[in-house]
């Protein structure tokens, strides 16, 4: 699906459609645009889309081969970011990772969503209730305003993991946990490594605003980017380091409850081995198959080999009890 957004300086106009050239027939040049491709994988249509906006060729490849995380250095034609986006999903309470790239021009931008972002499309309404004034600012301010809803978007995601740890962490102190207790927590921690590449891919597009040549960020919204955002990057930052302590701390502790839990199974087997230890003894003694075996003749032999054995079992039982092995 395409979705264009023409900024107009009194309306937002949005357009809606399947079809490539119909949206690119639209796209007006004399005014600052917005181009959202959602679950759109059409390879030629992405081509037509990237040599409209007189982009190089290679951004096809570097769309559809999955470029690594970060803002392209490469930054002539335009700027080119790949981000990786960790959300939260209400329904199942999980996690997903959203991937996709965001290229901005002079006055485009273009959103190449794989799934489709929600922080995008919540930020697509609200521009509808509100006059921005995006030929005052320039097309760079709307994506600082992308990059502000994908920060505060953390916020939910960091509140959704806390909350999740909390009952985790109850599970694992108490020692009511099991093996898939560990794997929930592996699996949450392993999730929430696309956090990091996002704050770093953040952080490098600030180092690279401070370069003077960068043509695509404004002066005025480089400095909103340094008066908001560095150091709302910063607190971020700081709280997703202190979950990925917490998941190791209870990482680690729930390894040693199911170790401690495994050594208790193998000590009960090994006192119940022990206590049978002397009674194998005795039938493997009297198994033995000789010719003068008195006790073999003997009319009361058998009751007490029995009685022996009973006596030896109630009385390790005892012992281990006295001594709390069990």
């Amino acid at each position: 699906m395409l979705i264009l957004l023409t900024f107009y300086p009194d309306n937002l106009e949005i357009f809606t459609s399947t079809d490539v050239d119909t949206v690119l027939n639209k796209i007006d040049g004399s005014h600052n645009t917005w181009l959202r491709c959602i679950h759109f994988r059409d390879r030629t249509g992405t081509a037509k889309i990237i040599k409209h906006f007189e982009l190089n060729p290679s951004r096809v490849n570097m769309i559809f081969n999955h470029s690594p995380v970060g803002i392209d250095e490469d930054v002539e034609d335009c700027l080119f970011d790949s981000y990786e986006i960790l959300t939260p999903q209400i329904k199942n309470h999980e996690f997903e990772v959203a991937r996709g790239n965001i290229v901005i021009g002079n006055n485009f931008i273009i959103t190449f969503e794989i799934n489709e972002l929600k922080v995008l499309s919540i930020l697509s309404n609200n521009l509808q209730k509100r006059n921005l004034d995006i030929k005052k600012w320039g097309i760079d301010y709307l994506y600082y305003l992308i990059i502000k809803d994908i920060l505060n978007n953390y916020h939910t995601v960091f509140d959704c993991i806390s909350r999740k740890l909390d009952d985790l962490e109850d599970e694992v102190l108490d020692n009511s946990g099991d093996e898939s207790t560990y794997k929930k927590i592996a699996t949450m921690r392993q999730s929430t490594r696309s956090g990091r590449r996002n704050f770093q891919s953040i952080k490098l597009l600030m180092a690279i605003m401070d370069h003077e040549d960068c043509q695509w960020i404004s002066q005025p919204v480089k400095e909103l980017f340094n008066q908001e955002l560095v150091h709302h990057v910063d607190k971020l930052w700081q709280e997703y380091q202190a979950l990925r302590v917490w998941m190791s701390e209870l990482m680690e502790i729930q390894r040693d409850n199911i170790a401690s839990k495994t050594g208790e199974r193998i000590n009960r087997l090994t006192i119940l081995s022990t206590v049978f230890l002397p009674i194998t003894f005795l039938s493997g003694f009297y198994g033995m198959n000789f010719k003068y075996m008195p006790e073999l003749e003997q009319p009361w032999a058998y009751p007490v080999v029995i009685c022996m054995m009973a006596l030896i079992v109630i009385a390790s039982i005892v012992y281990v009890k006295k001594q709390r092995w069990l």
